[in-house]
């Protein structure tokens, strides 16, 4: 039987924390040789601030709000960041080239095995080097945490990776079309406008629901959930490339194909890591993105953030680049066998709700 709230130890009980104590122990070993992987490799260390005028512009990504009051006693809005790469973007604008981030970040309604309200991010920036760079850098990382860890294996709910094995790489398009059947390049024209009616019917012949008021992106979404994820990262960790560029809103087309854009994914045992971008650098195109995903963010939930328009402005002189956002708290758990992310956190935050 399940405990509930009321009746589990907290987790800064002696027995509760000494049966933690070895993942946490390990998650020290895991951030100390990655800091000095990212040090060898001539990157710099930079620090972010956690409150912003934007928390990021993301449909379906959720902040936590507050308010700051100036000396004056005025109000503004602030809220806490869901990752630093608008501040890291600003520091690449800057003149800095190769920079990587250990960031506390936050996001609200997220809580679950693999979700936590504040969490780890490790970011890194590459200036005048392709994205196709930051899958070595992950393939690297993988195998350094599980050196690290003593590990030969990855293992999730069953599942398991090798992290000494280079990743396979698959496309989103190939990624449909082999764990659902579904042609989706066709569904979007060539300058990047999705087709839903095509979708839904792609999904309907796949045996997979589709809502009348379905969006394409709501259809991509799920069937990303219900047939590709589910299929990632087994045996080897998976990079899923090339997404559709509707669904790429900080990366830049590909130059192979406008349909789709220079972002991937890692995956290792089913459990999404990491999430990189051939950086955009247009700044009108960047505010377009924007509008449109604030568009369905107050479609979908009521409600919306404020462009950063100090990062718009930092965006038009900062040079071309690549980056990635890896959940480090998620791959800390692949690498020390913890069932569940808050095993990983020295001290997770407490429930809250019901």
């Amino acid at each position: 039987m399940r405990a509930s709230k009321e009746t589990m130890s907290p987790w800064w009980t002696p027995d509760v924390h000494a049966d933690r104590r070895a993942f946490l122990l390990g998650r020290n070993a895991i951030q100390s040789a990655f800091r000095s992987h990212f040090a060898r490799a001539d990157f710099l260390e930079v620090d972010t601030a956690t409150l912003q005028i934007s928390p990021g512009n993301e449909a379906h990504l959720h902040a936590f709000s507050t308010q700051g009051v100036t000396p004056a006693g005025e109000a503004a809005p602030l809220y806490l960041h869901t990752s630093p790469e608008f501040a890291c973007k600003k520091l690449l604008a800057a003149g800095e080239k190769r920079i990587s981030c250990f960031a506390h970040v936050y996001r609200n309604r997220e809580r679950g095995p693999l979700h936590h309200p504040e969490f780890t991010m490790l970011e890194w920036y590459r200036v005048g080097e392709t994205y196709e760079s930051l899958m070595q850098d992950s393939a690297d990382l993988l195998a350094l945490a599980a050196e690290t860890t003593g590990t030969k294996h990855f293992t999730y709910r069953g599942r398991s990776v090798d992290p000494f094995l280079a990743p396979e790489r698959l496309s989103v398009a190939e990624a449909f079309e082999r764990y659902a059947g579904i042609d989706l390049l066709a569904t979007i024209s060539r300058n990047g406008e999705t087709d839903s009616r095509h979708l839904a019917a792609s999904l309907t012949r796949a045996g997979i629901r589709v809502a009348g008021d379905d969006s394409w992106a709501d259809m991509f979404s799920r069937v990303i959930v219900e047939r590709v994820e589910p299929e990632l990262g087994f045996g080897r960790a998976t990079i899923l490339d090339e997404y559709p560029t509707s669904e790429a809103a900080l990366a830049r087309k590909s130059p192979k194909d406008a349909r789709v854009a220079e972002r991937f994914e890692l995956y290792a045992c089913g459990v999404e890591l990491a999430n990189a971008f051939g950086e955009l650098t247009d700044a009108a195109e960047q505010r377009r993105r924007f509008e449109m995903e604030m568009a369905e963010k107050q479609r979908v939930y009521g409600e919306t953030y404020p462009l950063d328009e100090d990062f718009l402005a930092a965006l038009a002189i900062m040079p071309a680049a690549s980056g990635i956002a890896l959940g480090f708290d998620r791959l800390v758990m692949l690498a020390t066998g913890a069932p569940r992310i808050d095993l990983v956190m020295w001290a997770p935050v407490a429930e809250y709700g019901r």
